[in-house]
């Protein structure tokens, strides 16, 4: 991947469509690595906003397994951002990719998931999340490329 970032004024209309995923998951406790490959979508929501539904595999310890998930990105208080939540809800994190680059906490009960989003032109982003604690010590790295 390069290093150079791509700028998103609005991260709502860039997030819009189709994009396939492929996820590294390393408990670096243990010294495991999953994987997740599938793809995600983002469809409008009733009212603004995104909904985002990931579905795919999930091979963790040579078990192959389906997995999903589903998030609702939301216009956030500034122009172009997101606020994240999970599907019930609840916050997530903020999302701000004005500059191509946005650092966000998410406190777990004692454990602490910090996510870097990197967007790197109009069809490749990643995601980065270390997540440290008490329960858990993992790196999730996560590509995503426009279907």
């Amino acid at each position: 991947m390069t290093s150079e970032l791509w700028p998103v004024s609005d991260v709502l209309a860039h997030l819009a469509g189709r994009w396939l995923v492929e996820r590294t998951v390393r408990d670096l406790a243990d010294d495991l690595t999953g994987t997740f490959t599938g793809s995600t979508e983002f469809t409008a929501l009733d009212g603004g906003g995104l909904l985002h539904v990931e579905s795919g595999t999930f091979v963790w310890r040579g078990v192959s397994r389906p997995a999903e998930r589903t998030l609702r990105f939301e216009p956030g208080g500034l122009p172009g951002t997101a606020v994240v939540r999970f599907s019930d809800g609840r916050f997530f994190h903020d999302l701000d990719l004005r500059s191509g680059r946005h650092v966000a906490d998410h406190p777990c009960s004692a454990d602490l998931y910090r996510g870097e989003f990197t967007v790197y032109d109009a069809e490749r982003w990643r995601t980065v999340w270390r997540v440290k604690g008490p329960a858990k010590d993992l790196l999730l790295t996560t590509d995503y490329r426009r279907a």
